[in-house]
């Protein structure tokens, strides 16, 4: 079997049916052994950061690895943010890369990089064949690793020469019934989950902070994370990548932390006793001031990855394995020693919830609404009124409308929710949305974009439109970089450089150029009818709706500063409020 061949079929039998890519030269024998697969469909980008994103979204809504075919040199080049991207967020992807032949390399042979080289740093791991007997192996071995564990990316960069030579194909090896993420066994001891449940017997103010490595885990670790809530009563938060693993309108869910998180899920984050973390990384968005991030809490940390305990937080208790499986055990040794655990437990954390309501009381969320201009939180909740009865997939570009997004549309479902976190990669909401699209054909899938981050991938509309994706570009338009322009606002005495942009397309005739659809909102009483509009045209649309140019997003952490010492609105002076520390920080 020639290497091209191996490489389809080493893709069939990983179960994969849909592939995002573009050719070249270095790349072209195993696109001329695409004609021979029928089961597997290629999806045609404008620009390999593209195929990367539209990957990532694949994945996210999916489960499954996304796959990614783009050549040599630039070809691989231009993957490396979607890659970082994927590494950040613990996003699964195969990255194969086409690559001059092996006599070729290291002589800087036309469209030769060093992409192994360069794609260490943003992988989990990545191989250069030089070896046809090898292959096969490797791309199997490709896909166990950036599944296993804490997902991530891969590279395969095969040189041209072993795409046309022959060998031995190699099947993958038969998987045991509890392969895949099952076989990540819990790292503790019995005592550690016993000493779990003591804590959280002894706890007046504890507090349940879940991250993306719930969703992560499956389904299962959903229903059991709800469960446990259920179980306990404790107040329960969410990183940005953790929202929809618990329903975002259950009242003991105390909405997003972090910088632009609830006043009442920050404050509770600084105030409790016992700090529960199930699959989030303690990362600067969300810590604040480490110093003063959470002083008097006990900590237990639940993580498949061993790296992240005691990187950022000093915990007292470590939990390593898989959120599923230790979601059981915790579950199983509450029922067993204490099966009426929510009743005895009511009284003492009683005064806890009574507190968590007065902050509640403060509606962080809320902002000052008009009738002449589109707020953009009110177009977020029109998006969120209109479309909640259907199941609903949402991507994201970054900035202000990310965070608008993430606090005012509600979650009850996991998968539903795609957008870059770790990295903030302006551009990634309209490819990850035809990637969201092709995993899940006849569903509503939505980027809520800004009108300077969308610009980055705008290219991309052209394949929804070649492949018939009716994805539906949301702009909140406010001719700025939003969350540049609040930072310059806030820090920079209103030194808006570079952030306004000056020469913005007609997004209306830009949709009609594309052969797409085009509507555009001016004034908030449009948005029911347009927006129901948007939703039931069965193409690519993109909505221009044109909000307030000077609306801020808070609640928000001064860089710098502890949870319980947030901003709530303009009327606070966060010039004062931020220190120069806090200043680098941002």
């Amino acid at each position: 079997m020639t290497g091209a061949e191996m490489v389809f079929k080493a893709l069939e039998d990983q179960g994969v049916r849909h592939i995002f890519g573009y050719p070249g030269g270095a790349v072209l024998p195993i696109y001329d052994e695409l004609k021979n697969h029928k089961k597997i469909k290629h999806i045609l980008v404008r620009h390999e950061q593209g195929a990367g994103h539209a990957a990532e979204g694949y994945a996210r809504s999916s489960g499954k690895p996304g796959v990614i075919l783009v050549t040599s040199g630039p070809g691989a080049t231009n993957t490396v943010t979607a890659l970082t991207d994927a590494y950040m967020d613990s996003v699964p992807l195969v990255c194969i890369t086409g690559q001059v032949p092996t006599h070729l390399i290291g002589t800087d042979a036309f469209q030769e990089c060093d992409t192994t080289g360069i794609t260490r740093p943003c992988t989990k791991h990545n191989w250069l064949v030089k070896d046809i007997e090898k292959l096969s192996s490797i791309l199997h071995k490709a896909f166990e690793v950036a599944t296993s564990g804490r997902p991530g990316p891969v590279l395969v960069d095969i040189p041209k020469d072993i795409q046309f030579a022959k060998g031995k194909y190699v099947r993958p090896k038969k998987s045991k019934k509890n392969s895949g993420r099952a076989d990540v066994k819990f790292n503790g001891k019995n005592k550690d989950i016993e000493a779990a449940v003591e804590l959280f017997k002894k706890s007046s103010k504890p507090i349940l902070y879940t991250g993306g490595g719930v969703i992560n885990s499956g389904p299962k670790a959903t229903q059991l994370l709800r469960e446990l809530v259920s179980l306990t009563g404790f107040p329960i938060t969410s990183t940005l990548q953790g929202l929809g693993a618990f329903p975002g309108y259950d009242q003991q869910f105390l909405g997003m932390l972090g910088m632009h998180g609830t006043f009442e899920a920050n404050n509770a984050m600084h105030d409790c006793d016992l700090m529960i973390n199930i699959g989030a990384r303690f990362d600067d968005r969300i810590t604040g001031k480490i110093d003063e991030f959470s002083p008097k809490s006990k900590k237990i940390h639940i993580d498949i990855d061993p790296s992240s305990i005691n990187k950022n937080i000093a915990v007292d208790l470590a939990l390593v394995g898989d959120v599923k499986i230790i979601l059981e055990k915790l579950i199983l040794a509450l029922k067993k020693k204490n099966p009426n655990f929510i009743n005895s437990n009511k009284q003492r954390i009683a005064a806890w919830w009574n507190q968590i309501e007065k902050w509640r009381k403060k509606n962080s969320l809320g902002f000052v609404n008009s009738k002449e201009i589109i707020k953009p939180q009110f177009a977020v909740q029109k998006l969120y009124e209109l479309t909640k009865d259907q199941d609903v997939f949402i991507t994201t570009e970054v900035g202000q409308h990310q965070m608008w997004a993430a606090q005012h549309y509600k979650f009850d479902k996991p998968n539903r929710w795609m957008t870059s976190g770790g990295l903030g990669t302006m551009g990634y909401g309209l490819p990850a949305a035809v990637g969201v699209q092709v995993a899940n054909p006849g569903k509503l899938v939505i980027d809520i974009a800004g009108e300077a981050s969308v610009l980055m991938t705008m290219q991309e509309m052209s394949t929804a439109v070649q492949y018939k994706l009716p994805i539906k570009i949301f702009i909140l338009n406010n001719e700025y970089m939003g969350m540049v322009r609040q930072w310059q606002e806030i820090l920079h005495d209103k030194n808006y450089s570079e952030s306004y942009t000056a020469a913005l397309p007609d997004f209306v005739k830009l949709a009609e150029a594309y052969g797409c659809v085009g509507i555009r909102a001016n004034k908030p009483e449009e948005l029911d009818e347009k927006i129901k509009h948007m939703i039931t045209v069965n193409k690519p649309v993109i909505f221009d709706c044109v909000v307030d140019k000077t609306e801020n997003c808070y609640p928000m952490i001064p860089s710098g500063k502890p949870h319980n010492q947030m901003l709530l609105g303009s009327k606070d002076k966060a010039e004062e409020e931020i220190s120069e520390e806090g200043k680098i920080l941002v």
